[in-house]
C-alpha cells in the first residue's frame, strides 16, 4: 500500500525510479566512471539519520572495498560529493532539504541536477551555484552536462 512509503524521503522515488531520472543518473555515471580514482556509487545508503541515499554517490576509490561475504545497507564513510537528480515527477524541496541534511553532516558537495530546465545547483556550505548545460568541477570532480543533456534520436 501507498500509505507505507515516507514521499518525503524519496524512498517510494528511489525504488521507481523514470525513465529520464535512470537516463541522467547512467550518463553522469558514464562520464564519472571514467575518472579511475573516482568510485561513484548509484543509490547507497549513508548511516546518517535513518538513513540517506543520494542518487549517486562520489568516492575516492580507495576508499572503498567491497567485501563479498559480507554486505552493508549503510556505510559510515561520507562521499566527496553527492548527486540527486530532479525530473518532472519529483519536488526541488524535497531535494534542497536532503541537500542540506547531507551537507550538515558534513557532504562537502552536493549536486541537484534538474532535467526540465537543463540546470545544475551546486551546493556548499559557503555557497550556492546555479549551471546551465556546462562542465562543473567541484573538488576535482568534473561532469560536462551539456553531453549530460544532449538530445538523443531514436531510429
Amino acid at each position: 500500500m501507498v500509505e507505507n512509503f515516507d514521499f518525503s524521503l524519496g524512498s517510494f522515488a528511489s525504488q521507481h525510479s523514470s525513465l529520464n531520472h535512470s537516463y541522467i543518473c547512467a550518463q553522469i555515471l558514464r562520464q564519472l566512471l571514467q575518472d579511475k580514482t573516482l568510485e561513484p556509487l548509484p543509490f547507497v545508503t549513508l548511516a546518517l539519520e535513518e538513513g540517506i541515499t543520494p542518487d549517486i554517490s562520489v568516492f575516492e576509490e580507495q576508499e572503498i572495498a567491497p567485501n563479498f561475504f559480507h554486505d552493508f545497507t549503510q556505510i559510515k564513510i561520507l562521499p566527496h560529493l553527492a548527486i540527486e537528480v530532479l525530473t518532472a515527477s519529483q519536488s526541488l524541496q524535497v531535494r534542497l532539504d536532503r541537500a542540506n541534511r547531507l551537507l550538515f553532516h558534513g557532504v562537502p558537495i552536493v549536486w541537484i541536477v534538474e532535467a526540465w530546465s537543463k540546470s545544475v545547483f551546486e551546493i556548499t556550505r559557503e555557497r550556492q551555484q546555479l549551471f546551465h548545460q556546462t562542465i562543473i568541477n567541484s573538488g576535482g570532480i568534473a561532469v560536462d552536462f551539456a553531453k549530460v543533456f544532449r538530445s538523443k534520436e531514436i531510429g
